[in-house]
């Protein structure tokens, strides 16, 4: 739902609360689909960064299209949106399958995604006694990053086994998590290719069975920005890219330019002795992730810019506690004077972690004038799709 607020302006929530400047989510979205179509390969945009149907409107122009969920909340939620193509890209547990079957019944083709000979014995199983296919795409791990079969476990064509005499196989998943740890783009390259080449072995291994493999899927942020070569691939997800973050600024995949969310707080105290400032936006606003930590410049808990979201130099929100956020200058840095009041922006570590904290965003654009306002307009309020 989009609630129009044409005479906000970010000066006039209560803080904290989330922005998503749609200006900038539109062209992240725009630059991936872009180098995907020059690659000619579909784009399944990974919604649970955003969790919110205009956001996806934005991902996806020209009306819903093939998404990617990471709950069964999102998945509920999209197709009463209109989204009839969804993968759900979490393993599936047995005791969640009649909300599948619900959502196949009301036609929509709701993919699931398992790793083991058990998952694929109960999709098996409820399938047959629902008389419902319930199709099924097998996760394969690339890097030992997370979940999924290795291309050549035994276990992964007996489980293409199963699901294909049980009508329900529909292909491979692969996601290269440890893309998030890769800091050159060389790295980040070999990340994509060693993603398709998993994918696309596990696919071959599983046509060599007989089985019929439809989708070969890929997709993290990091690789879908640095595949050169997609051969066998039928599809990318991705899902941070709408919004970006520092990880990703960090890892040299975006600009600071391109963070599309932040966090609007006010500073509420100082510290002078301690060099530092208080907000009343803590880690209930920004999440505790700390992700840019272990990279080149760790970014504490998110940079700080003023309420029009220029950058205040070398200001870093440093410290964290539920509802209060301490900001300090880096070394070289002076304290700069924010009297009690100011409306100040934090830009995120980790996108999905920081917009999960939030009901929903107060939506600006950076790309329209403000007509001399003192901070940007709100041009809309979107919801969130929150639970499991």
């Amino acid at each position: 739902m989009t609630t129009s607020a044409a005479l906000l302006t970010l000066n006039d929530p209560d803080t904290p609360f989330a922005v998503v400047d749609v200006h900038r989510a539109r062209r992240n979205a725009r630059r991936l689909e872009s180098r995907l179509d020059r690659l000619g390969v579909r784009l399944r945009p990974h919604v649970k960064t955003a969790k919110s149907l205009p956001v996806a409107a934005l991902m996806q122009p020209g009306g819903p299209g093939p998404i990617t969920v990471s709950t069964l909340a999102e998945a509920e939620a999209f197709a009463d949106g209109g989204y009839t193509d969804i993968t759900y890209a979490v393993g599936i547990d047995p005791h969640k399958l009649p909300r599948v079957l619900a959502l196949l019944r009301r036609g929509v083709t709701l993919r699931v995604l398992l790793d083991s000979p058990e998952q694929a014995a109960a999709i098996a199983r409820t399938a047959h006694e629902a008389g419902t296919p319930i199709p099924a795409l097998i996760e394969v791990d690339c890097d030992g990053h997370r979940g999924g079969v290795t291309v050549d476990d035994p276990s992964l064509v007996g489980i293409g086994r199963t699901l294909h005499d049980a009508g329900c196989l529909s292909g491979v998943l692969v996601h290269a998590g440890e893309s998030y740890f890769a800091t050159t783009p060389s790295d980040r390259r070999k990340a994509a290719a060693n993603e398709r080449d998993a994918a696309v072995a596990a696919a071959e291994r599983l046509r060599a069975e007989g089985f019929h493999v439809d989708t070969v899927s890929v997709g993290s942020t990091p690789t879908a920005h640095a595949a050169e070569d997609l051969t066998g691939v039928t599809e990318v997800r991705a899902g941070n890219y709408v919004f970006f973050d520092l990880v990703m600024a960090g890892l040299g995949v975006c600009r600071l330019d391109d963070l599309a969310l932040s966090v609007v707080v006010t500073v509420i105290g100082h510290r002078p002795e301690h060099g530092w400032i208080l907000t009343d936006g803590g880690w209930m606003a920004m999440s505790r992730d700390r992700g840019t930590a272990d990279q080149a410049q760790d970014q504490g808990y998110g940079l700080v810019t003023d309420v029009r979201g220029n950058l205040l130099p070398g200001l870093v929100m440093s410290g964290a506690s539920q509802e209060h956020g301490i900001l300090s200058a880096r070394d070289g840095h002076a304290l700069p004077d924010l009297p009690i009041g100011t409306r100040l922006r934090v830009l995120p570590n980790h996108a999905c972690a920081t917009a999960a904290q939030h009901r929903g965003y107060h939506v600006v654009d950076s790309g329209e004038p403000d007509a001399g306002r003192s901070a940007p307009a709100v041009r809309a309020v979107w919801e969130r799709v929150g639970g499991w």
